[in-house]
């Protein structure tokens, strides 16, 4: 049972527009079970047996609501088992077998986004760019002001700007230390470019929906002035399925 899933969720391309870029074509194993269920301890079940990871740890999440959604996703599977269609399983892949045993590391990466954030910096023209910056951005920065008195510099193109280092340190705090939290918010902070987006998310100060907006405000805006982007759009809502997981394990572990 471990070369096969080992088979699935390793050596894929996971990413099915680069993968057609590439001429990739994924080697996807046919569906080899009738039922996705849970079982005890939370754990994902195929026809009564446990998935394991990759690691060959039981595949198990710390709510049954959560444990629900997993085993929702494998049993959408219908011929072939996708995993690009299996975000929630692929971000508890990880957590289980790689940000429970080192979860400083992961925070210190998000830390790293939060002194060199997304949403710091802004454009300096033209003037309808520069509104929906501060549209989208600016109450990211009143929730870090209000809830953690932390304020942050702003700066105008991509020259770097420091940061104040207790304001750093006060957003450090929020970061999530329950492993399946943190390994949520730690893909969301890739995906968005934002650690701070990815905090507000987990601390429900915003919905899943104004974050996303607000991490592509630049790139919506260039489509608006040049046209629509086939590729980045398909590029996106790969993005967006890895992002709406990640959001339901925040929402599913509250």
């Amino acid at each position: 049972m471990r070369d096969i899933f080992t088979e699935i969720f390793e050596n894929q391309p996971l990413d099915p527009v680069e993968a057609a870029r590439r001429a990739v074509r994924p080697n996807l194993r046919k569906r080899f079970y009738e039922t996705a269920r849970t079982g005890e301890g939370d754990a994902v079940l195929l026809d009564g047996k446990p998935v394991k990871t990759p690691a060959r740890r039981a595949l198990s999440a710390p709510t049954h609501e959560l444990a629900e959604a997993i085993a929702d996703e494998w049993d959408s599977q219908r011929d072939v088992i996708d995993p690009a269609r299996m975000p929630l399983t692929r971000l508890a892949n990880a957590i289980i077998d790689a940000v429970s045993d080192a979860p400083r590391p992961v925070a210190d990466e998000i830390e790293k986004y939060l002194r060199s954030d997304l949403v710091f910096y802004r454009a300096e023209a033209p003037a309808g760019l520069v509104e929906k910056q501060a549209r989208a951005w600016d109450p990211v920065l009143a929730w870090a002001r209000d809830r953690f008195n932390a304020r942050f510099a702003l700066a105008q193109g991509i020259m770097h700007v420091a940061q104040p280092r207790e304001s750093v340190e006060a957003l450090r705090t929020a970061i999530p230390a329950e492993p399946w939290r943190l390994g949520a918010v730690s893909l969301i902070t890739t995906l968005t470019g934002s650690g701070l987006l990815a905090v507000a998310l987990a601390h429900r100060a915003f919905d899943p929906g104004e974050v996303w907006s607000a991490a592509h405000v630049d790139e919506d805006w260039q489509m608006s002035q040049w046209g629509r982007d086939e590729f980045a759009l398909q590029r996106r809502a790969f993005r967006e399925a890895e992002f709406n997981a990640a959001a339901i394990v925040l929402k599913l572990t509250a």
